[in-house]
């Protein structure tokens, strides 16, 4: 599916039968999967309108969520580079998205009112208790890469789902100081006794890593190292035990140099495509007040993964 330019609206329904209703919005955008997502299940609710993609040039976020209201889009995904400039765009934010600091789903009403959400947290809760069998909030966790955008909404989540421990690793951990500010005072209640701080900062080379990384439960990778073929594991296995579950949020390649590592470590893993699922379903709930066709949702990625 091509994308359409933010100034070609004009062009949206032209060639159509139904009309596009949702879509997701990026620069660029045409990488996103968000249409093989949520087609299938808009399809299946049987809503009879269209999900595009729109290339919005940065800094003409505002300008784009008007336009496309006005042109009859009535939810908006929003992805790289823009999921900030939302956040200031909308006139409402809800709680989640506001601790985040980043908005990637918006509800218009029939005025235009915009509301904001970031369904990356409470999707990844819904990934790992389909993965593993298990609530994040009683997992000790160790995220790897929370300096990035994708780390610190995840990072969020734990504490508002009141993870017994969180260490935060990144390659500079300079980056971690404000992020461990926000942060600590989610960390408020008592939930297990667990060695050391209950909210700790690592660099990915310190040598305390090792000791921390052994006490947790499972070890999250958001960083975009393992994209590429050649990209090494963004940790060294030998820190992966066999009572650790490893989830890495990158799903293309299926299995990243990491994961590899992890399996042959003895480790239960999974990639990010349970959470690019359930982040996108929580957004089609937010939008159609009905729920979300999981089975058709997943179907669709298959596929689009297998082109």
């Amino acid at each position: 599916m091509t994308s359409l330019h933010l100034d070609d609206l004009s062009q949206l329904n032209d060639g159509h039968e139904c009309p596009a209703k949702f879509a997701v919005i990026g620069n660029p955008v045409a990488h996103s999967l968000s249409p093989q997502l949520h087609q299938p299940a808009l399809d299946k609710l049987g809503l009879n309108c269209r999900y595009i993609k729109v290339e919005v040039p940065e800094g003409r976020v505002a300008e784009a969520l008007d336009s496309m209201h006005a042109a009859g889009i009535t939810g908006i995904n929003i992805t790289v580079p823009h999921k900030f400039e939302a956040l200031e765009a909308c006139n409402e934010v809800h709680h989640g998205a506001s601790l985040m600091g980043a908005v990637n789903t918006i509800v218009f009403d029939e005025k235009g009112h915009k509301t904001g959400f970031n369904t990356d947290g409470p999707g990844f809760v819904r990934a790992i208790h389909e993965e593993f069998g298990v609530d994040l909030g009683d997992l000790r966790i160790a995220l790897i890469g929370a300096g990035g955008g994708a780390g610190r909404a995840i990072a969020t989540q734990c504490c508002l789902e009141e993870c017994p421990q969180l260490v935060l690793a990144n390659r500079t951990v300079s980056k971690l100081g404000t992020l461990r500010e926000s942060l600590s005072p989610l960390l408020h209640g008592e939930k297990l006794e667990v060695p050391g701080d209950r909210l700790q900062t690592y660099a990915l080379d310190e040598p305390a890593l090792s000791e921390a990384l052994a006490n947790c439960d499972i070890i999250i990778n958001t960083t975009s190292i393992g994209l590429k073929a050649a990209d090494p594991s963004p940790l060294n296995p030998a820190l992966i035990e066999p009572h650790h579950l490893v989830y890495d949020t990158i799903y293309n390649p299926a299995k990243t140099r990491l994961l590899k590592a992890a399996e042959s470590r003895g480790a239960r893993c999974a990639n990010g495509l349970s959470l690019l699922l359930h982040q996108g379903a929580l957004s089609l709930e937010y939008w159609t007040q009905k729920e979300a066709p999981i089975k058709a949702m997943r179907s669709g990625l298959q596929e689009a993964i297998k082109a």
